[in-house]
């Protein structure tokens, strides 16, 4: 399917941890989010075209399949993770759980801030800049996290430059 196929439904999705907290530093929690990521697209839900997960946040360019849609998808990429999450710092007895901690009527933790961000992907040209910014996210001077954009596991960068999907989720935006 082409990149002008889409049927408007092709997103770049941004989801933040509470109070940017780097719960996400670990590679154990980041697991978490390719593991959901993974079961989405599995079970046929969406396409992923481009990710990165970051200490603190998540970037996504996927596309939401037909039969499905795109609220109910991240509502429920949302509450499993954070269900994860919370069962992982329960289990290890971490610490850091009591820094999602809310007094909220309908939950005791939260793990996600409320105002992800999701726009629509429109021509091939913004698909590619959002895909860039997503790949040289771990390179800004806030992170540092490493010299190259291929360089950084948690993210398709490696996918763009050589073809290899260590986690088997990808596919090329232009295919």
């Amino acid at each position: 399917m082409s990149a002008t196929n889409f049927d408007n439904r092709l997103q770049f999705f941004t989801a933040t941890i509470l109070k940017w907290k780097n719960i996400l530093k670990d590679d154990e929690y980041k697991d978490i989010i390719i593991k959901s990521i993974l079961f989405l697209k599995n079970e046929g839900s969406i396409v992923v075209y481009a990710f990165v997960i970051m200490p603190n946040h998540i970037h996504l360019v996927w596309h939401v399949q037909d039969g499905f849609t795109p609220d109910k998808i991240q509502f429920r990429f949302l509450k499993f993770t954070a269900q994860q999450i919370k069962f992982k710092l329960i289990d290890t007895a971490d610490i850091r759980l009591s820094n999602f901690k809310v007094n909220a009527a309908d939950r005791e933790f939260q793990f996600w801030e409320r105002n992800h961000y999701v726009v629509d992907l429109w021509s091939p040209a913004v698909i590619q800049q959002k895909i860039d910014y997503i790949h040289n996210n771990p390179l800004q001077d806030k992170w540092k996290l490493v010299q190259y954009p291929e360089d950084y596991k948690y993210s398709s960068a490696k996918f763009y430059e050589t073809g290899i999907d260590e986690f088997e989720l990808l596919v090329h935006f232009m295919d």
